[in-house]
């Protein structure tokens, strides 16, 4: 008994962005082995399901950084505070935009699963801002250090400008060097005071993440297989976004360019089952989360 506590006891003396890497290892493991990880490298990836990807991460940053900003002076979590550098909610308004237009607010989808994660980010903050920092980690430098790949295989696969639109997400402009960035991140939080029950209940945290990222993704499957990206029928979506599109037309918009972008926003450039579709946006966060927490 005394000989177990004392292994667990020198255990959690590691750093705690070694112990994060360590705690969420399984959950890495599954995502490497997932098809998806061969597809996305192929350029298999759908238009559609990018779309609702990045709607529903627009709502967890937003809960995120709400919780972040407001618990950016508290001690538990202010050494890991950069929201110049890291914070994601202006690039996916960017990013929504550009996909669905100007009203993209009414259009994007947030099924349950999401809400729960917001839900869940929201409770951390209010009660346990100690937290915070498992989903800062496991978002923020995931996102950072795998974005720049995945940035390149969307922009190929999606067919989207060289120029960056709807790819604001992956660019971070407040950081000139990720390598050092990261390394300066995790010299922070390896500073945070923690005793050992609460690093424990950070890495139980940092799993729930993972957890809660994947339940977001089945809630987008079966927005996928029903046909619908917000409760509209896609016969419907189609006849409002037609009617948008001649709305342009009678105000003297140019038809040709404007005509490309509609498709481009709105049309998936591969079409794929509902197996394949479900494969590419489970693996697309896992690739975000697991490629790049691993990837430090």
């Amino acid at each position: 008994m005394e000989a177990s506590r004392a292994h667990s006891s020198e255990s959690m003396s590691k750093d705690l962005s070694e112990l994060l890497k360590e705690a969420t290892k399984e959950v890495h493991e599954q995502a490497e082995n997932t098809p998806f990880m061969k597809n996305f490298q192929k350029g298999q990836v759908s238009l559609h399901e990018f779309k609702l990807v990045t709607a529903s991460l627009y709502f967890i940053y937003s809960a995120l950084e709400e919780e972040i900003d407001r618990n950016k002076d508290n001690p538990v979590y202010a050494p890991v505070y950069f929201p110049a550098e890291l914070h994601r909610k202006a690039a996916l308004e960017q990013d929504l935009e550009y996909f669905y237009g100007s009203n993209w607010r009414d259009e994007i989808p947030c099924p349950e699963a999401t809400r729960k994660y917001v839900e869940r980010l929201h409770y951390v903050g209010k009660n346990h801002p100690e937290l915070l920092v498992a989903h800062a980690y496991t978002r923020y430098l995931g996102d950072l250090s795998g974005g720049q790949v995945l940035k390149k295989i969307a922009q190929k696969a999606l067919q989207l400008p060289s120029t960056g639109e709807g790819l604001a997400f992956f660019t971070f402009d407040g950081v000139s060097n990720a390598t050092k960035f990261k390394q300066l991140y995790r010299s922070r939080m390896n500073a945070l005071e923690m005793d050992l029950a609460t690093k424990k209940r950070v890495l139980e945290e940092a799993k729930k993440a993972f957890l809660l990222n994947i339940q977001v993704f089945e809630a987008l499957q079966e927005l996928v297989s029903n046909g619908q990206e917000n409760g509209h029928p896609p016969q419907l979506k189609a006849e409002l976004r037609t009617r948008n599109v001649n709305k342009s037309y009678e105000h003297g918009t140019a038809p040709g360019k404007e005509s490309e972008r509609i498709n481009r926003r709105h049309t998936d450039m591969m079409p794929t089952t509902p197996l394949v579709r479900w494969i590419l946006a489970l693996g697309f966060l896992a690739m975000t989360v697991a490629v790049g927490l691993f990837a430090m």
